[in-house]
């Protein structure tokens, strides 16, 4: 049986269901992109546990793609999943020369690999990339994982997981931007402040309003945009009616990943006011994209240009504020990571 060439399982919850499906992980699909261009020789083979609901084969960008249609059921529904992605994984490393499996997040996807490796003698990584890293996380009991295959996806994340759990990821592999992806063209900069992603809590998009709600008070004809679905959409809405700022803030809604790109390019600044985040992708963007981003969470110990850190909301609305004020302010591109870097980190672990 032919064992060539070498094969990289990539365990994920989720993974878009073609190749139009841009806004699901955009950075996973950098990812293999980039390894396909710059890694031919090896092969990628994506498992995907809930998301497309589907149980049937096809292929992304010429990488085979198993799903398994999980949609988030309950505990019987998933312990039978496991059980056919257990299945899976061995046809697929009878049928292949098997270098490795990698894992998004510390969650099943960690819990299946790191079983599945160690049975079977396979290399196993698995990148914390969030809010696996906060306490509770009751996987981390389940797998007992040495600090040896954990990948961070930023130092925050590697302090936070061993703030909580006493272990330190070994690797620090952080986003990198797909330069591809960006028009070449100089957009004007007709967007005052952007905002993106999901409409949950956590990202804090009621602080964004009360930003906006104060800046106006200097620039009434401020615009702003939110781009992004959930929960909270409807309240958001409604808070934005309360205050009279239909003119000034804009939801949008979700976005086609190229889009959003296009915003980017378009805006001053990006505001980032979640409350807990690894390391956002959608920072990254919009930092090459030219923005200025402020955000209350610091991913790495160092700084990065045009990248402001704030503590309050009050200090949000100020360093705005002084932006949107200044001339003296650049709207540059910033570029802190490749995904050429990240995709050459990842694969020295396996090859």
């Amino acid at each position: 049986m032919k064992k060539d060439p070498p094969s990289l399982v990539i365990l994920t919850p989720g993974f878009p269901e073609n190749e139009r499906d841009t806004s699901c992980l955009p950075f996973l699909q950098s990812l293999i992109r980039t390894i396909n261009k710059d890694f031919s020789f090896i092969k990628i083979i994506v498992v995907t546990f809930q998301y497309p609901f589907t149980t049937t084969e096809y292929q992304w960008n010429g990488n085979r793609v198993f799903p398994f249609g999980g949609r988030n059921k309950g505990k019987l529904s998933r312990r039978l999943l496991w059980f056919r992605v257990w299945r899976k994984l061995k046809k697929i490393r009878n049928e292949n020369n098997l270098i490795g499996l990698f894992s998004l997040w510390l969650g099943e996807c960690a819990l299946t690999g790191h079983d599945f490796g160690n049975i079977f003698g396979i290399p196993h990584y698995c990148w914390i990339a969030g809010q696996d890293a906060k306490p509770g996380n009751k996987f981390v009991t389940k797998i007992n994982p040495g600090s040896h295959e954990l990948i961070a996806i930023s130092d925050f994340i590697a302090d936070e997981f061993f703030k909580n759990y006493l272990v330190r990821p070994d690797h620090v592999i952080p986003n990198g931007i797909e330069r591809e992806l960006f028009e070449s063209i100089s957009y004007q900069r007709t967007i005052d402040v952007l905002g993106a992603g999901s409409l949950i809590p956590l990202k804090q998009y009621d602080i964004f309003i009360d930003c906006i709600t104060q800046i106006k008070k200097c620039f009434p004809r401020i615009c702003s945009i939110v781009a992004g679905k959930g929960d909270e959409a409807r309240n958001l809405e409604m808070k934005i009616m309360e205050y009279g700022l239909e003119n000034n803030i804009f939801l949008n809604g979700e976005m086609e990943h190229q889009n959003l790109l296009l915003l980017m390019q378009q805006s001053k600044i990006f505001l980032h006011p979640s409350s807990y985040e690894g390391f956002s992708m959608v920072c990254l963007e919009a930092l090459y994209a030219g923005c200025h981003v402020i955000s209350f969470c610091k991913p790495m110990n160092k700084d990065f240009e045009n990248w402001h850190i704030v503590k309050t909301k009050e200090a949000m609305i100020e360093k705005t504020l002084q932006i949107l004020s200044s001339p003296a302010f650049e709207y540059k591109s910033v570029m802190p990571y490749s995904i050429n870097e990240t995709a050459k980190a990842v694969l020295q672990l396996f090859v």
